[in-house]
């Protein structure tokens, strides 16, 4: 197996790599993994290998710790990050599940002391545990005989400010709100309706005593998975992202929807919040990385640099350029517009932003950095009058440049921020989409109407897909015994007419990213990036968690280098990835 420091061949794995800031390098002695350090080969669970952190206070300086599941395992060390190696032997907490797997997990952070720690853990069954991986007296189950939901647990966050307050999210489209303080119940809740929208229908669990769960949403079509979901900076708004291809932005406390957008292809798998809550980042299925303003309530930039579906989406606190002013005055906050509860001081800030960096991982085995600037991000969107969606594909009118003025070519973003003209790009992607509608019309004269996605395959101008029909077919599957009928529909009826709209622009309307790196770090798919102070860290589905340490710390390089010829360094075939 041939490891490269950068550059080199297409396929070979990066142990180190360069950008603006300088040298980021892998750690090979701070990799963690099962003990006996062999990679999880049962993909039986195929479940993601997911990562979460914690800092409890502890005056030593060593309150890191760091949990992950691999198939039905959940660890819990000491992480020590650049500074030592890691001790996979001494693990604080380790877990083997029978029947069942983790599949995702979060800490409570504001009850946390030196001496416990709330984790809450999800399972593929549907139940969620809560532990106590220091004290190891807390146990809790929740939905214990499955009967909130049966289907897999996909993502579970603590409330933020909440001591006692988390959120559940389902593969069959549910979201369930829970007080880890109240029982669950020995019967099947029944549920009255509270709020319903546009593609979402709230209720409330109709019992003589209050339980769990407090309130269940239903979000999206019928059985379509929630992914994943994000509450913002402030912690007043929740985004989620589903596998009918939607993202929705609700106002967490009033229940109240702000905003949509439309995936190009498939589903969205993973969002994110920048920093200052401004902007809200998506991938999936599309291959694509795409930002969503919150303030402006439209699609404002896409990123194309992934060949597979994208896993996760994570900005960089530490890398995004922020001004040194910042304002608790309400009346100056653009997105953050409302306080938080009077128990809270906290009043969201106002930063101003110059840049923004944001990573990217995904099944392709490739991890993106993205830096985006700001004003990139204001462009307005080039519209265009159309009769349907199906015309305006054929429709050969003017695309916006990246000032806003309309040109015969589609505007591309480089990692130098500047705007270059791609008409290839877009001559490719009207030509495959009229090919595309040619032969959908041709079929669908002979059979039934085709389906949203395959209606959204034949716009994408992608071609062929790496993943195969069959994947597709098991994650757009529907959940049975699910039937939310309360949820009323209008856009989410039909995604085609979202095509060309601000929650759904055409490839020509508005700029496309190039990331600023775009390395091939595993073998297996990458499934977690977390940013941390000193280093940033990755996962792949084979259990392996690695720790990048970021330049000018420990391991990592301060030194900005010119491109120079790439240097590839054989190892022995199962090695742990040491240049030597």
């Amino acid at each position: 197996m041939a490891v490269s420091v950068d550059g080199g061949g297409k396929d070979d794995l990066k142990t180190q790599f360069i950008t603006r800031e300088g040298i980021y390098k892998l750690m090979t002695l701070s990799e963690y993994s099962r003990p006996n350090r062999v990679g999880y080969s049962n993909m039986q669970a195929n479940t993601s290998v997911r990562v979460s952190f914690v800092t409890l206070p502890d005056s030593s300086g060593n309150g890191d710790r760091i949990c992950f599941n691999v198939g039905r395992e959940l660890y819990v060390f000491i992480y020590k990050g650049v500074k030592k190696a890691a001790d996979l032997n001494k693990p604080v907490d380790k877990k083997m599940y029978k029947g069942t797997y983790p599949t995702c997990h979060d800490f409570n952070t504001v009850t946390m002391t030196a001496e416990t720690v709330s984790l809450l853990v999800g399972f593929s069954t549907g139940q969620v545990q809560l532990i106590d991986p220091i004290k190891k007296e807390l146990s809790k189950l929740y939905n214990e005989e499955r009967l909130i939901d049966k289907t897999k647990v996909t993502c579970i966050r603590w409330v933020p400010g909440s001591p006692n307050s988390f959120l559940v999210s389902h593969s069959s489209g549910q979201l369930y709100v829970y007080n880890e303080d109240l029982p669950c119940g020995t019967s099947p809740p029944h549920y009255q309706p509270f709020k319903q929208g546009d593609g979402f229908a709230i209720h409330t669990c109709k019992t003589k005593s209050t339980r769990n769960p407090l309130y269940r949403w239903v979000i999206g079509t019928e059985g379509s998975s929630i992914n994943e979901f994000a509450f913002s900076p402030c912690g007043l708004h929740l985004a989620v992202v589903s596998q009918d291809g939607f993202l929705r932005v609700f106002h967490y406390s009033t229940m109240e929807p702000e905003g949509c957008a439309r995936s190009y292809f498939g589903g969205f798998l993973c969002v994110c919040w920048s920093p200052d809550g401004r902007y809200v980042v998506v991938g999936g299925e599309d291959d694509l990385v795409t930002v969503w303003s919150f303030h402006e309530r439209r699609v404002v930039a896409r990123g194309q640099g992934h060949h597979s579906w994208v896993s996760v989406v994570a900005f960089d606190p530490y890398t995004t350029t922020l001004s040194s002013s910042t304002s608790n005055n309400k009346n100056n906050s653009d997105t953050c517009d409302e306080e938080r509860t009077n128990s809270d001081n906290n009043e969201c800030n106002r930063m101003d932003t110059t840049c923004y960096r944001l990573g990217s991982v995904g099944q392709d085995t490739q991890l993106c950095l993205w830096d985006i600037t700001e004003d990139l991000l204001r462009q307005p969107m080039c519209s265009r009058t159309r009769t349907s969606a199906y015309n305006s594909i054929s429709s050969s009118g003017n695309v916006c440049s990246g000032n806003g003025s309309a040109s015969g070519s589609g505007c591309v973003l480089n990692s130098n921020m500047t705007v270059k003209c791609n008409s290839t790009l877009t001559n490719s992607i009207h030509n495959k989409d009229k090919e595309n509608l040619t032969e959908s019309n041709a079929v669908n004269s002979h059979s039934s109407p085709p389906s949203f996605t395959q209606r959204l395959a034949g716009l994408g101008g992608f071609g062929d897909r790496k993943e195969s029909s069959t994947n597709h077919k098991r994650n757009l599957s529907r959940s049975a015994g699910i039937t939310p009928s309360s949820i009323t529909h209008t856009s989410a009826d039909d995604p085609m007419r979202l095509i060309g709209t601000s929650a759904c622009p055409r490839f020509d309307e508005c700029p496309l990213l190039e990331p600023l790196v775009c390395k091939k770090i595993a073998q297996e798919r990458l499934t977690a990036l977390v940013f941390r102070e000193d280093c940033f860290v990755t996962a792949c589905q084979d259990g392996y968690v690695y720790t990048w340490a970021r330049p000018g710390k420990p391991g990592g390089v301060t030194t900005h280098l010119a491109s120079s010829p790439a240097s590839t360094t054989a190892i022995p075939v199962g090695g742990s990835g040491t240049v030597v």
